[in-house]
């Protein structure tokens, strides 16, 4: 709320002149609106990333729950890897590279798709090892195939979860800063964690337009975070409880 001079005092003050919605225009209108630009692209990643990491997830841990081999044990510790071993950025950007996909919006969301399908694996199998497989066997002695044992049967019950995976990886992946730092440069593809520097620089800061900016990509986070907190302590500890 407070004008550039009194912002760059960096004091803990009452605003003298109150700059909110004069602050709040110059942050949308900064380097030709890249900020909705960012929103628009920071929304399509988000999306398609977290539809890709839910139907991925089940999937996965369906198959590993309920179909025990002997490649089931190796799965798992490579499913646990994609926790405890921390992502390294230049052979994801060789592969990307390799792949043609590197500096582009597909090639940043199988990125992301990579780094949370771990943890949504692990949570949606908690889930499914509570549910009966007699509700498997009497699906199959109705004629139903595979898919739609799984689509029709299984996944309405992993509602909880489902919710649970959303909020956590929509927060995570809208939040991210340094997966679209280095996977995907330039500024027609910036997200919107990567505006905050259009108002910094090696001398000079606009703190009043930068915590603007941050209130701003903030806000749909936190809101969604509020509205489903019953939902995620739910998801998390279904499996813990039924089991």
């Amino acid at each position: 709320m407070k004008d550039p001079q009194q912002a760059s005092l960096l004091d803990f003050s009452w605003p003298r002149n109150f700059q909110l919605v004069s602050n709040f225009i110059d942050v949308v209108k900064a380097r030709d609106y890249i900020l909705i630009i960012a929103f628009i692209n920071s929304v399509v990643l988000t999306v398609v990333s977290v539809a890709a990491l839910v139907v991925l997830g089940a999937m996965v841990a369906f198959v590993l729950q309920r179909r025990v081999t002997r490649w089931t044990g190796l799965i798992n510790f490579l499913v646990l890897a994609g926790l405890i071993i921390p992502p390294a950025v230049l052979p994801t950007i060789w592969v990307l590279q390799g792949i043609g996909l590197f500096d582009t919006l597909p090639g940043l969301i199988l990125v992301e798709i990579a780094f949370g399908l771990s943890f949504s694996i692990l949570l949606f199998r908690a889930f499914i090892s509570t549910i009966p497989r007699e509700l498997d066997e009497a699906a199959i002695i109705d004629g139903a195939s595979p898919m739609r044992l799984f689509f029709r049967v299984i996944f309405p019950t992993l509602r909880s979860v489902v919710v649970t995976v959303v909020v956590v990886q929509s927060v995570a992946i809208f939040n991210d800063f340094t997966s679209p730092l280095y996977f995907l440069p330039g500024e027609e593809h910036a997200t919107v964690q990567l505006t905050l520097f259009n108002f910094q620089s090696q001398f000079n800061t606009s703190y009043n337009l930068l915590f603007m900016d941050i209130l701003l990509i903030t806000v749909p986070p936190l809101v969604m975070f509020l509205l489903f907190n019953r939902h995620i302590v739910a998801g998390m500890t279904a499996g813990a409880v039924k089991g």
